[in-house]
């Protein structure tokens, strides 16, 4: 058997695949087991940071692995301990729980939400709102969380305790917030999943207000927007709030499963010995990627970043079969006259790789993709828009 078939006979159906098998890569070119070129405009869904293979990175995680690859939470390591500075240096926040991924630094965000409320208001406190269209994971509870019925409808009963606002709706967050006993406002500055649709600093800034006003707690889940991808450290920093709670994953480790779960001074000590903990969580070769990748995301890559995505947002915004163009930085979706899935088809044809994000195109490329890369890639992704 071949590889495809190997695949298919031993591991679980959960993924349609696309026809191809990626060998190897080097920044924002990959290449197939048969030679051919790609432009990467995926990043392993907004993961690998600095693309394929990055010399930095490669070094300090290889360097880590050499020397200690885990040795568990009961123990203290350099690498873990320096990322968590580094992270809340650069925002604000006072402590980090790691975890492995962005469904679990969102569980954790979520069961610091009810901690918190049990603690100050009492137990019944324990509704969370989440937005409509959102997406927050897949494990029960955080399926539970994810406002989209479709993901819900095959895994009930979900974990209770969780209501869903419509985006940029605030009165209708105004009437959640008065008829439940709420712990928290979960929120995507970028709804990733649900179309790569930005909030409105109006909205998140009400949300900001009302959780003050009723001393709950403002989640911020920045797993697919955070690390640079939406042209600032995280996404949040350009509505001018300061969350509660920042759940980050995917990017953070350039290609490592990290996910971090930050909290702001007044919940530093919220979680105590024994109340949550990771067996993985802060593993020192993915905090070493982590270190790796934090360490280069400068105000001038930032900058890089924002002009990237005016580019983008130029060419494809008035382009031949394009509706619209949506999204913050290099997080973004198009939505197009033709189907989605034919545009993806075509450009990994003519050697681009798009995804989807429902029925919109979506774009997560590699931040350091050089321009030459990208108005190539645009001009294929043009031409496949383009209508017949």
């Amino acid at each position: 058997m071949d590889m495809k078939q190997i695949d298919q006979q031993y591991i679980a159906g959960t993924y349609a695949r696309f026809p191809l098998q990626i060998a190897s890569g080097n920044g924002a070119l990959l290449c197939d087991e048969q030679g051919k070129e790609y432009i990467d405009l995926a990043s392993g869904i907004a993961v690998n940071t600095f693309g394929a293979s990055d010399p930095l990175w490669v070094e300090a995680v290889t360097r880590q692995a050499s020397t200690l690859q885990h040795i568990s939470n009961l123990y203290y390591t350099e690498p873990c301990a320096t990322l968590a500075q580094m992270l809340c240096e650069r925002t604000g926040m006072s402590k980090v729980f790691f975890s492995n991924s962005g469904a679990e630094a969102n569980e954790c965000a979520i069961k610091a939400a009810r901690l918190y409320a049990a603690g100050k208001k009492g137990k019944e406190y324990a509704t969370i709102i989440t937005l409509q269209n959102s997406f927050h994971g897949r494990t029960i509870t955080t399926l539970a969380a994810t406002g989209q019925d479709g993901f819900h409808k095959d895994f009930t009963p979900l974990t209770e305790g969780f209501v869903y606002c419509p985006a940029n709706d605030v009165e209708a967050l105004k009437a959640l917030v008065a008829e439940h006993k709420c712990a928290a406002v979960m929120m995507e500055p970028v709804q990733g999943e649900g179309g790569v649709v930005p909030l409105t600093k109006e909205f998140v800034q009400a949300a900001r207000k009302l959780c003050d006003d009723n001393d709950m707690l403002l989640i911020f889940d920045e797993v697919q927007t955070g690390n640079g991808r939406t042209g600032s450290l995280y996404a949040y920093m350009q509505f001018d709030v300061t969350p509660d709670v920042v759940s980050t994953a995917k990017g953070l480790a350039g290609g490592l499963p990290l996910g971090a779960t930050l909290l702001c001074e007044k919940l530093q000590d919220l979680f105590t010995p024994g109340s949550h903990g990771s067996t993985f969580g802060g593993n020192p070769v993915c905090c070493a990627g982590a270190i790796s990748i934090l360490s280069r995301l400068t105000d001038e890559l930032m900058e890089e970043v924002k002009a990237k995505s005016h580019y983008i947002f130029e060419e494809l915004g008035s382009a031949d079969g394009v509706k619209s163009v949506t999204g913050m930085g290099l997080m973004i979706g198009i939505e197009t006259v033709k189907e989605a899935g034919e545009i993806v088809s075509a450009c990994m044809e003519q050697g681009v790789l798009v995804i989807k994000a429902k029925t919109k195109v979506r774009l997560l490329p590699p931040l350091n993709i050089t321009m030459e890369q990208l108005t190539k890639a645009i001009a294929v992704l043009k031409a496949a828009c383009k209508e017949n």
